[in-house]
C-alpha cells in the first residue's frame, strides 16, 4: 500500500472511532482530502485508494489539478471543493471548475459565482464561512450577519445553499475544540429549524481538520477536511 493509501485508511479508522464515541453512524461523516501544495500525482494516488472528494485552498492550483485529473482519469467522477479564500478576480475559475465552494462570506462573491456559473453545469453547492471565535484576521461572517446573507444568496440562481463552514483558531485541548465546534453546530441547527426559503438542502457542516477531527465529529460535523493527515507535511513547492 502506498503511504497516501495507508494514511487514508488511518484517517478513516480515526473517523470511525470518533463516530462510535459520539454515538453516530460512520456513514454520517464524509472525508474531504485537502491536496493543497500536492500535485496531481498525489491526488491520483488517493483516487486509486478510493477517495473521490478533494478540497483545494488555492484556486489556480486547484484548477490545474482538476484539468489534469479530468484528462488522466475521465471516468473517476471526482468532486472538487474550493475551501480557500475567493477573491473577485477568481470567481469565474471557481464557478466554471469546482462543484462546491465552502468559503463564501460576502454577497458580492456569491453574486459573481451565480452570474458566472455555466448553464450546462449543476448549481454550485455553497457553504457560508462563519467566524464564531472572533479571530480578527480570519474570514467568515458573524452569527448576526448570517441570516441576512443567507436570505440574499437564496435569491440568486445557479447556487444551492448547503451549510456552514468554520476554521477556528487552534484550541489548546479537546474540550476547547469541542466548545467552538459545538457553537457552530448550534447555529447550524437554528438555521435548519427556521425552515427559511432557500435552506431546503441545508445539510452540510464542514468542520474539523487533521488535528481536531474527533472534536468536530463529536460536535456534529458532516464533512471533515484532512490534508496533512493524508498527504503528509506541506513544505516547499507543489509536489
Amino acid at each position: 500500500m502506498t503511504t497516501i493509501a495507508t494514511n487514508l485508511q488511518q484517517v478513516s479508522d480515526r473517523m470511525a472511532r470518533a463516530c462510535m464515541a459520539a454515538g453516530r453512524a460512520p456513514a454520517s461523516v464524509g472525508l474531504l482530502a485537502v491536496a493543497k501544495t500536492f500535485g496531481a500525482d498525489a491526488v491520483a494516488q488517493a483516487v486509486a485508494a478510493g477517495q473521490r472528494a478533494f478540497g483545494e485552498n488555492y484556486i489556480q492550483e486547484g484548477v490545474d489539478k482538476i484539468l489534469a485529473l479530468r484528462a488522466a482519469l475521465p471516468d473517476a467522477a471526482l468532486q472538487w471543493h474550493c475551501i480557500g479564500p475567493v477573491q473577485s478576480n477568481k470567481t469565474r475559475l471557481v464557478a466554471e471548475h469546482f462543484d462546491w465552494v465552502h468559503s463564501v462570506d460576502r454577497l458580492k462573491i456569491a453574486q459573481r459565482l451565480s452570474a458566472q456559473r455555466p448553464a450546462h453545469l449543476p448549481p454550485l453547492q455553497l457553504c457560508i464561512q462563519v467566524n464564531l471565535d472572533g479571530g480578527a484576521t480570519k474570514s467568515g461572517v458573524t452569527a448576526g450577519q448570517l441570516p441576512g446573507l443567507l436570505r440574499a444568496i437564496a435569491q440568486l440562481p445557479r447556487l444551492r445553499l448547503r451549510g456552514l463552514m468554520s476554521i477556528p483558531d487552534p484550541a489548546p485541548d479537546f474540550q476547547a475544540q469541542k466548545a467552538i465546534h459545538a457553537s457552530v453546530k448550534r447555529l447550524f441547527d437554528q438555521l435548519c429549524a427556521s425552515a427559511a426559503p432557500g435552506l431546503e438542502d441545508f445539510d452540510t457542516l464542514s468542520l474539523g481538520m487533521t488535528a481536531d477531527l474527533e472534536a468536530a465529529i463529536w460536535a456534529g460535523s458532516t464533512l471533515v477536511r484532512v490534508g496533512s493527515g493524508i498527504f503528509g507535511d506541506r513544505s516547499g513547492p507543489l509536489r
